[in-house]
């Protein structure tokens, strides 16, 4: 498991959020994604026993898919990282077009089963065999 910055897209120079590779993995990146066609800024910070990168985009909030690759290029695979959504009294809204990715260091984190979501190597387009699969785990979680 690791943390690891894409160095290529590292905003350098004297502005705001810059930074060279002697910050470590803190620091403001731009990274383009060719299948949308967009550019991502992305803040990545690690400590306090987190690591984090923040997502945002110029007039709307980055996609499923965008965020996917974003979590790909700053941990590994088998890396657990999520996004929260805190009770409303602790809501921070500094930027409208801006998600946000965490992985905690300092406890291993709990991970639902994945039977909660759905069967593994199901195809998606085969709509009759979810609705047998979904039939079959709701008789299993009645005993």
């Amino acid at each position: 498991m690791a943390f690891h910055v894409p160095e290529k897209f590292r905003l350098l120079g004297n502005g705001p959020l810059c930074s060279d590779s002697s910050y470590g993995n803190n620091g403001a990146f731009m990274i383009p994604y060719g299948i949308s066609r967009v550019t991502m800024k992305c803040v990545a910070s690690d400590g306090l026993g987190w690591e984090h990168v923040s997502v945002s985009l110029v007039k709307r909030c980055p996609s499923w898919e965008e965020m996917c690759f974003i979590k790909g290029l700053f941990w590994d695979d088998d890396d657990l990282v999520v996004q929260y959504h805190p009770p409303k009294s602790e809501y921070v809204n500094n930027h409208p077009f801006c998600l946000h990715l965490w992985r905690q260091t300092d406890v291993e984190m709990p991970m639902p089963s994945s039977l909660l979501v759905g069967y593994k190597g199901l195809d998606p387009d085969d709509t009759k065999t979810i609705r047998l699969a979904v039939s079959r785990f709701g008789r299993m979680m009645k005993g």
